[in-house]
């Protein structure tokens, strides 16, 4: 068999990191299974991680096909008929050499909907030569990218429906991998066998060796953002989904020695308004936050596994995870996690053994604390914005029940918008501990810890190995695709999509982080 991986691009990020850790695994546990492996999208990759990425399987052809027809509309500038016609060429360079069933199309991250003109060409190629195609679904357009809704109608989409039969496809050669179980049951109870969950693979390395991570606490120290102070960390890119003003508030209430640290820059230019707004209220105010500490190239920096030993925590605060790596990467390099308990992750890690013992639900807020009639301004305002981007058919959706209209008695912080959290911010340390501790009395015992340095680590399970081992991952990828699901009702993509909406609208109705840029 010929593998075909397809991916809008193959930039530094989650998904390219799935790709590289999968095709080794396929490849390393599947000897003599795999002729060939062909990668294919919008753009190439760096060089380096190209050969290094090549090197790991010699007797294996690699090939590299890439065409911008491939990568995000939005991104080039084609007309629709003339993106169709390179399209068409396109995959008949990729798929042509290749008898008709013997290749294996890798389709990652469909729901993101980011070119629906490749989807739809990927489909029809794969049902006319018989190709198998697993559509690896990591984010989807509807995930706090309401935008994204435009941007499909820009592009010739005519409805809801048409863009569920496309993404939640229920062709023959179709089948959909998910990376967490709650889609996973979603997407079933629709699409039946055709949708398997294939976690995410996670490379568990050893340690860093003692002198690297001495090295990376120096170059912590001389950091200029750091000002020399003891490191807690948030792994991520600056994106709102990830509501760092908590994991600054968290920071200074049971550090306020820590600088809190951040590895990556903006993902796109939608997201830099809210770096600026983090940035420039810490600047203001004094607090120490070093936002993207690792985006600039710098030969001394550590990498991000490293850099994580290095610091005294690794904190996570995300209102939106599709598998949540950190949680295992804190675990793998033996550092203290302080996270969100995010529905859609953490029962499937404990699924697999793992025990967070410094997780939470919400950090709560007094409303008498807060100028809560500008909140409740702010709120409606960022809400009708974010109403008027979803689809016509979901702007009155029952889920969408304003819930600031009569003032709570305390209130999540993530319920807040960014100039409400960075209101809260202003307070003194010592205020806002004292007025919230009674809403989150868990935070004494935390507080206790981090002074006596005790903050607790999660140990590695024995029977992990049997969810994040790349020999259970390969198994995974080949039982899903053995598969012969059972045909699927006429109505089955519109009514998964619709199940997909649904949970979506009801969780971002309390996170205006979700809704736009900044608020």
């Amino acid at each position: 068999m010929h593998l075909v991986v397809v991916h809008y691009h193959y930039r530094p990020g989650g998904v390219r990191r799935v790709v590289e850790l999968g095709i080794h695994a396929l490849l390393s546990h599947d000897a003599g299974c795999w002729e060939s492996v062909s990668l294919a999208g919008g753009e190439p990759p760096e060089a380096d991680w190209w050969e290094a990425l090549c090197k790991q399987h010699p007797n294996v052809p690699f090939r590299l096909v890439t065409d911008p027809a491939m990568g995000y509309v939005a991104e080039t500038r084609m007309s629709p008929a003339r993106r169709r016609a390179r399209l068409r060429r396109f995959l008949e360079t990729l798929l042509g050499p290749f008898p008709n069933g013997s290749a294996v199309i890798w389709l990652h991250n469909p729901g993101l909907g980011r070119n629906l003109a490749m989807l739809r060409e990927i489909l029809r190629v794969s049902e006319a030569r018989g190709f198998a195609l697993v559509a690896h679904h990591h984010d989807w357009w509807f995930e706090h990218r309401w935008h994204r809704w435009e941007e499909l109608r820009r592009n010739g989409v005519r409805s809801l429906a048409e863009v569920a039969g496309i993404v939640f496809a229920t062709g023959r050669q179709v089948r959909h991998a998910t990376i967490n179980r709650r889609d996973f049951t979603l997407l079933r109870a629709f699409l039946g066998s055709r949708v398997g969950w294939l976690p995410n693979l996670v490379a568990r390395q050893a340690p860093p060796a003692k002198a690297t991570v001495r090295a990376a606490r120096s170059w912590l120290r001389e950091h200029p953002l750091t000002g020399g102070r003891v490191a807690w960390v948030v792994p991520c890119r600056l994106l709102r989904r990830k509501n760092l003003a908590e994991a600054l508030l968290l920071t200074r209430w049971l550090r306020p020695e820590a600088c809190l640290i951040t590895t990556g820059g903006p993902s796109s230019e939608e997201e830099v308004p809210y770096a600026r707004a983090l940035a420039e209220a810490a600047r203001r105010h004094g607090w120490p936050l070093a936002l993207g500490a690792l985006a600039d190239p710098d030969p001394r920096a550590p990498d991000v596994l490293t850099l994580m030993r290095a610091s005294e925590a690794v904190l996570l605060t995300s209102v939106q995870e599709g598998f949540g790596l950190p949680y295992l990467e804190a675990a793998a390099v033996g550092r203290p996690l302080i996270a969100r308990a995010l529905p859609a992750v953490v029962p499937d890690l404990q699924h697999m053994g793992f025990h967070f013992p410094q997780l939470y639900t919400d950090i709560r807020i007094p409303t008498a604390w807060l100028d809560w009639r500008a909140e409740q301004r702010r709120l409606q305002r960022a809400f009708d914005r974010w109403r008027r981007l979803l689809p016509r058919s979901l702007r009155r959706h029952p889920a969408l029940q304003p819930w600031w209209e009569t003032a709570p008695p305390h209130v999540a912080f993530s319920q807040l918008t960014l100039t409400g959290q960075l209101e809260v911010l202003t307070r003194s340390i010592e205020e806002s501990w004292e007025a919230c501790l009674p809403l989150n009395p868990w935070l004494a015992e935390w507080r206790a810890r981090t002074a006596r340095g005790s903050l607790e680590v999660t140990s590695w399970p024995a029977g992990a190995d049997r969810w994040t081992h790349p020999g259970a991952y390969a198994l995974r990828f080949h039982r899903l695709l053995r598969r012969r699901p059972e045909p699927a009702q006429p109505d089955a993509a519109r009514l998964a999509q619709q199940a997909m909406l649904e949970k979506t609208l009801a969780e971002a109705l309390h996170h205006p982080l979700l809704w736009a840029p900044v608020s």
